[in-house]
Formats: C-alpha cells, structure tokens, sequence
C-alpha cells in the first residue's frame, strides 16, 4: 500500500506530539503510574492507621503503673530514634492483632508524650 507523501511528516508530528505530551503530563501534569499511585495510597494509609493508634499508644503508656517514671526516663533521652526505641521496647506501640510493635508508631507516641509536661495530661 502507498502512502500519500504529506502522510509520513504527519504522522512523525503525531508521534513526537505524544511524546511531548507524555513528557509533560508525568513531569508537570500530575500524571502517575498505577505502581506510583498505589504506592502513595499505601504510604496515606499507613500515616492514617499511625494517626488513629497513636492517641491509643499514649493511653496506653499513661495507663502503666510507673507512667511517671517512664516518662522521666522517656525525656531523658535526646534523640527522638532511642525515645522511640523506648516506647517500642515497653509494648505500648503494638498495633491490635499484631505479633511485634511497629516502629513508625513508637516514634509518633513517644513524640505526643515527649510534649506531655505529666504522664496524666
């Protein structure tokens, strides 16, 4: 089959125009793979699970008969990896039904707690 000559630049423009478009819709368009958006869905949902539990781990923590002095202890230490380390060694960052405690909330609870002036407030 024969083309007409003015078809072969046409298409060319067709595709170099997709590419382009392609280009700019992932690059500034806001465009994403499914891989990506599944990936940001799972990174919302896990903030959000954290969000709701860590109220939970705090109470949990205040509910311990020596609250006040662990968190003495909790605010003596500096870095806010070892307050964490803390608060995940006590058990009060482990999520319901879950075998181990989960790191990301043992930061955020002993973060609420580091703020906390006393283990009743």
């Amino acid at each position: 089959m024969q083309l007409p000559s003015e078809t072969k630049p046409a298409l060319w423009g067709a595709a170099g125009g997709a590419i382009v478009l392609a280009i700019a819709g992932f690059t500034w368009g806001g465009w994403m793979t499914t891989g990506t958006a599944n990936k940001l869905a799972d990174q919302r949902a896990d903030s959000a699970v954290v969000a709701i539990l860590t109220p939970i781990c705090v109470e949990s923590f205040r509910q311990n008969a020596d609250a006040t002095a662990n968190l003495a202890a909790l605010k003596k230490i500096s870095t806010s990896w070892g307050q964490g380390d803390f608060v995940e060694k006590g058990g009060w960052a482990t999520r319901p039904g879950a075998a181990s405690p989960d790191y990301v909330l043992a930061r955020a609870c002993a973060e609420k707690l580091a703020q906390a002036n006393n283990p009743a407030q």
